[in-house]
């Protein structure tokens, strides 16, 4: 017994330990998004002298014309909503399909989704943007800085992961389920929609928390597909003009990261729940 209390004394150190590492960078930023641009440069580490700066720092970003925050942000909630809905339903619809279907081509097409997990996007970057234009060229749909683009863009990334995840959850999953629906009447849609779907909702809800802070903090594809300026700006393409070539205003800038975590925090605060026992499911199923 006195072995296993102290296991667990030490457990609840080395967690405490490791709360206080991974936490301290978001200190960090809380600390210095409540000092000026002085302060930050010379006293990195000191705490502020008034915690309520952090709300002069956010007036001004709102105030700056070219940030547009109100403006950036409403893109942002369109584009990851969207993009959000449409990685979630297509590729459970996707996956339920290929793990119903017993067919070589459903195994080939399933080999096709995971080899999406490990190309780099590094190497499709100019291919993307070459077939945008090649789009616009011969059907003249405008897919560079429009939402359809950026959108369809992280429909294409999002998917395989998701796929993946979905594949091995649904194969969890009774057929005497669907087959007990069917006889009483159900379509096939209305057994996805109805059944399969509300059992998937573990594991739904934990991809659209990792899918949402991935859209919501990403910077390198709307820059390549909206890029800078635009009529379509998201949160992370208006905070980058804050770090100009010659200056940095790093009060402001810190101030806007936390601004910009704020929802994907609270977010994974009430969807944690759900997140754990999807993880855990996928895990043991």
């Amino acid at each position: 017994m006195a072995t296993k209390k102290i296991k667990l004394v030490f457990l609840e150190i080395l967690g405490f330990i490791l709360l206080l590492v991974f936490f301290s960078p978001f200190f960090v930023v809380i600390m210095n998004s409540s000092k000026n641009a002085i302060e930050v440069k010379n006293f990195p580490i000191k705490l502020p002298d008034n915690w309520f700066q952090i709300f002069d720092n956010i007036a001004e970003i709102m105030g700056r014309d070219n940030i547009n925050y109100f403006s950036s942000f409403f893109d942002s909630v369109v584009i990851t909503t969207i993009s959000l809905a449409a990685i979630g339903v297509f590729s459970a619809m996707a996956a339920w399909v290929l793990v119903r279907t017993k067919t070589k081509y459903s195994l080939i097409i399933f080999m096709i989704f995971l080899s999406g997990m490990v190309l780099p996007f590094q190497v499709v970057m100019l291919p993307l943007v070459r077939l945008m234009q090649t789009i616009k060229d011969i059907t003249g749909i405008q897919l560079k800085a429009s939402y359809l683009g950026i959108i369809l863009a992280y429909i294409g990334f999002g998917a395989p992961l998701s796929v993946f995840l979905f594949h091995g959850f649904i194969k969890s999953i009774p057929m005497d389920i669907e087959e007990a629906a069917i006889i009483d009447g159900c379509s096939k849609t209305q057994v996805f929609f109805k059944i399969i779907l509300p059992i998937l909702k573990p594991i739904f809800v934990t991809l659209l928390v990792l899918n949402g802070m991935w859209i919501w903090n990403d910077y390198l594809l709307p820059i390549l597909i909206l890029g800078k300026g635009g009529d379509i700006q998201t949160l992370p393409l208006s905070v980058s003009v804050l770090a100009g070539n010659y200056d940095k205003e790093w009060s402001l800038i810190l101030t806007s990261v936390l601004m910009a975590a704020a929802p994907v925090v609270v977010l994974f605060l009430f969807a944690q729940k759900h997140i754990i026992k999807g993880m855990t499911s996928g895990a043991i199923k």
